[in-house]
């Protein structure tokens, strides 16, 4: 259980230039040198190899001319990759505040990768150095495709040994008690999170005696560690000193007056610890936060989401052609799974169920039927035994659920007719869950902004557990992906989709 406990004893003083080296310092260093050495061995070999795939084993150096001077692609290939490096090093591709973050890594790859073709095409142009083109094109997919997916299984190895407290950020959490038990429930929840919470230091405001006690003694109920309370505000400098803290996370609101973050960034300088603020904006992501700092004044502007407009004319064309060719790629799927069906019970093949779209407009949702046929009017009888959350009904046993059906649900096959529904308009790959008639005339006024954009094949719930989330939690989630959502952000959640159908959670 993870626990605030006082810890308010005599604290040392020492300058905190005499800490000891951190662990972000040592783990990032070491990570960094990793990925350095991974990232110049792919490259190389995918420009040297882009050589052989372009031209053979018979010449493997060919030449290029220019004005008067000749050069080999061995050369040209030793260009391009440490133009390449050197831009992944200046776009920061390898800074600690980014790797295993996922998206922002890998937008950053793409950029730099981006950048390094784009100016040597202009070198090559301007320097009238004849490259062939099949080779430089080979060399971008090659070597971009194999650093990505070497980022990825770095990424995913590093996640990994966060969950055993390894390459994590030494953390001290500072605010008011509840700003301080949020953040740390966050932290501890999220094993990318990248940090270990080693002591909170707590605003007590101008309490004393029995007060001051009771607030420092209250407990946070998040599970896997205690926190010990280290400090008051007074005394974080010498707390991140002492503890080795990499950074101090202030946490909610202003505190003790506006001047004491500028104050507590004023003691930290010369250390290596960073600040980070906490700032309460929940549930809207990066993308929709921008900075506008106005004579000295830090304003934090929010983008209003938008739910027309050119962003989801694409979204529309994205899911018109990749549904259309799911429909192509996958009617064998479809044939095979309509078969096993029809010799299961003899029963039809499709069931189709009222659900309600973008705007409460209703559709007709297909799905492969996987209960008997009479499903529907045995609800009534089950309803005592519902295990679900809110206004859902589930059953872990369903009597209902053929058994051709079970397979179907475990790995979500009996959704995929709803990529006709995607084809036709009246879903999205990636949205919110479609709900029922039923379930939106119980809906609470906020709850009814998940109706603000098509409902998805696939979204934020089903890749977040599923069936075992919470009511409230479903909601969160969609609301979330409604405001917030991108095209890139629906790429990884359907390549997310495609991870949890080979490992289904909350499936049944």
């Amino acid at each position: 259980m993870t626990v605030l406990r006082p810890r308010l004893g005599t604290l040392a003083h020492a300058h905190a230039n005499a800490r000891p080296l951190s662990s972000e310092r040592s783990w990032a260093r070491h990570y960094r040198y990793r990925l350095l050495a991974t990232d110049s061995a792919l490259i190389l070999l995918s420009t040297i190899g882009a050589i052989f795939v372009r031209f053979g084993f018979e010449d493997t150096t060919p030449t290029t001319t220019g004005d008067g001077f000749r050069v080999d692609y061995l050369t040209v290939s030793l260009l391009i990759a440490a133009t390449w490096l050197f831009a992944l090093t200046v776009y920061h591709t390898r800074d600690p505040r980014v790797v295993g973050v996922g998206v922002t890594e890998y937008r950053r790859v793409v950029a730099a990768t981006a950048i390094t073709f784009g100016l040597l095409a202009i070198f090559f142009l301007v320097g009238k150095i004849d490259i062939a083109r099949g080779y430089f094109v080979l060399a971008l997919p090659l070597g971009m495709g194999a650093v990505l997916v070497s980022r990825w299984l770095w990424r995913h190895w590093l996640i990994k040994q966060r969950t055993f407290d390894h390459y994590l950020s030494r953390a001290l959490v500072v605010g008011r008690f509840a700003d301080v038990d949020a953040v740390v429930r966050q932290i501890h929840a999220n094993s990318g999170a990248a940090y270990n919470v080693v002591g909170a230091a707590l605003d007590t405001g101008k309490r004393t005696g029995a007060k001051k006690d009771a607030e420092l003694s209250r407990r946070i109920a998040s599970p896997h560690r205690e926190v010990p309370v280290v400090s008051d505000l007074s005394g974080v400098p010498e707390a991140a000193a002492r503890l080795g803290a990499d950074t101090v996370i202030v946490a909610g609101r202003a505190l003790s007056g506006g001047d004491f973050v500028r104050q507590l960034a004023w003691k930290l300088e010369g250390t290596a610890t960073e600040l980070v603020l906490a700032a309460p904006l929940t549930d809207i992501a990066g993308p929709r936060i921008h900075f506008r700092p106005v004579e000295g004044l830090p304003l934090i502007q929010v983008e209003i989401p938008q739910f027309e407009g050119g962003k989801h004319v694409l979204k529309r064309a994205f899911d018109f052609f990749a549904s259309g060719f799911a429909l192509i790629l996958l009617a064998p799927v479809f044939l095979a799974v309509a078969i096993a069906i029809k010799l299961d019970d003899g029963g039809p093949v499709i069931f189709s169920q009222e659900r309600v779209g973008r705007g409460g407009e209703k559709f007709r949702m297909l799905k492969f039927r996987s209960m008997c046929v009479d499903a529907e009017a045995r609800l009534a009888e089950l309803q005592a035994k519902n295990e679900g959350n809110g206004l859902l009904f589930k059953l872990h046993d369903d009597p209902r659920v053929t058994r051709v059906g079970r397979t179907l649900r475990k790995f979500s096959l009996d959704e995929l007719p709803q990529i006709l529904n995607v084809f036709l308009g009246d879903m999205s790959l990636v949205g919110p869950r479609p709900p029922l008639p039923s379930e939106v005339a119980g809906y609470e006024n906020h709850v009814h902004r998940r109706l603000y954009i098509k409902p998805g094949l696939t979204g934020m719930w089903q890749v977040n557990g599923r069936s075992d989330l919470s009511w409230q939690e479903s909601v969160r989630l969609d609301l979330y992906y409604v405001e917030n959502w991108s095209l890139t952000g629906d790429l990884v959640i359907m390549w997310r989709t495609v991870k949890v159908l080979t490992h289904p959670v909350g499936a049944y």
